[in-house]
Formats: C-alpha cells, structure tokens, sequence
C-alpha cells in the first residue's frame, strides 16, 4: 500500500492549493494506488526512467527514495540507468548516477 503523500501541500499548498491538491490526492491518491493494475515497484521503475529521459533532476531524489522503499535495489537501478544511458543520452545517466548513488549507499 502506498503511503499518504502530502508533499504537495507541504511546499505549494498556500501557493497553488489545487496544484497540491491533484499532486497528493489524484497522482499520488487515485493513480499510484492501482496497485493490482501495475504494482508501486514498476511504478517507480516507470516513473524514474521518465523523470531521467526528460531531464527531471529535480524530482528525481524524491521518486528514487520512493522507488527505494518500493523494493528497487541498488543493482536494479545501476541496470536501468546503464540501460538508459544509451537511449536518453549519457550525461543523463551521469547525472541520475550521482543522484542514485546517494541514495542507495545509505
């Protein structure tokens, strides 16, 4: 089950209350707990990949921890990224190894 996400009101809900309303109720409430369509480890596979290929590496800490406590190893996300690398370009795989790194030696 994934847990209530309240980032969104956290940072932008005096700023922009619906924008944090969709991001924690309807992406990360509604979308991300169809779990029995697509389980939270693919999800988060998905989701980095998507953030990595469009140069999103602001958001990309965020959903690393996230894919980290969806069940992504060390060894998982090195493969992803490696296979990434040569389709979305190779100073964005350095860039998501930096993030990753962290990450995952903790």
């Amino acid at each position: 089950m994934v847990k209530k996400q309240t980032a969104g009101r956290d940072k932008l809900g005096d700023f922009a209350p619906k924008f944090a309303e969709l991001n924690d109720d309807v992406l990360f409430g509604q979308v991300w707990s169809r779990e029995s369509e697509l389980p939270a480890h693919q999800r988060s596979l998905i989701t980095i990949s998507a953030l990595i290929s469009a140069g999103n590496f602001e958001q990309l800490p965020a959903h690393l921890k996230i894919g980290k406590e969806n069940g992504i190893t060390k060894d998982e996300i090195a493969e992803v990224i490696t296979h990434l690398s040569f389709y979305v370009g190779w100073p964005k795989a350095w860039s998501a190894f930096n993030l990753a790194e962290d990450i995952f030696n903790d």
